[in-house]
């Protein structure tokens, strides 16, 4: 089944250990066994995260010997970056007309009590 690129990223970040990973590798590369230590859940588990993180695009892995470092992959982020903004923009327009209708019934009910 074929999906677009937005929703698998957003499939991946769906879950909080995922996420965590995410935030984790935002402060360096780490290996699996690094990424796997606050999380009680096997080093298979934690592979299979980081292969829904690969597979999103989200991670990128290297290999160097027997080590093999999850590196943080931020251009998918970017892309959920841009599709939201359309809705921050649609929030901060309501939350606007919103500000100017109370003024207006502040200012409303002022002038009646001043009659």
């Amino acid at each position: 089944m074929a999906t677009d690129h937005l929703s698998t990223t957003l499939s991946a970040l769906a879950d909080p250990t995922r996420r965590g990973i995410l935030a984790r590798l935002a402060l360096g590369e780490a290996s699996v066994t690094e990424l796997a230590e606050p999380y009680d859940m096997s080093l298979p588990a934690i592979s299979k995260h980081l292969k829904v993180l690969e597979t999103a695009g989200l991670i990128s892995r290297t290999r160097d010997a027997q080590f093999r470092p999850c590196k943080l992959e931020a251009a998918p982020l970017r892309e959920i970056a841009d599709w939201l903004e359309f809705y921050r923009r649609h929030w901060e327009e309501s939350l606007d007309r919103l500000g100017d209708y109370l003024k207006q019934l502040q200012k409303g009910s002022t002038d009646d009590s001043r009659s």
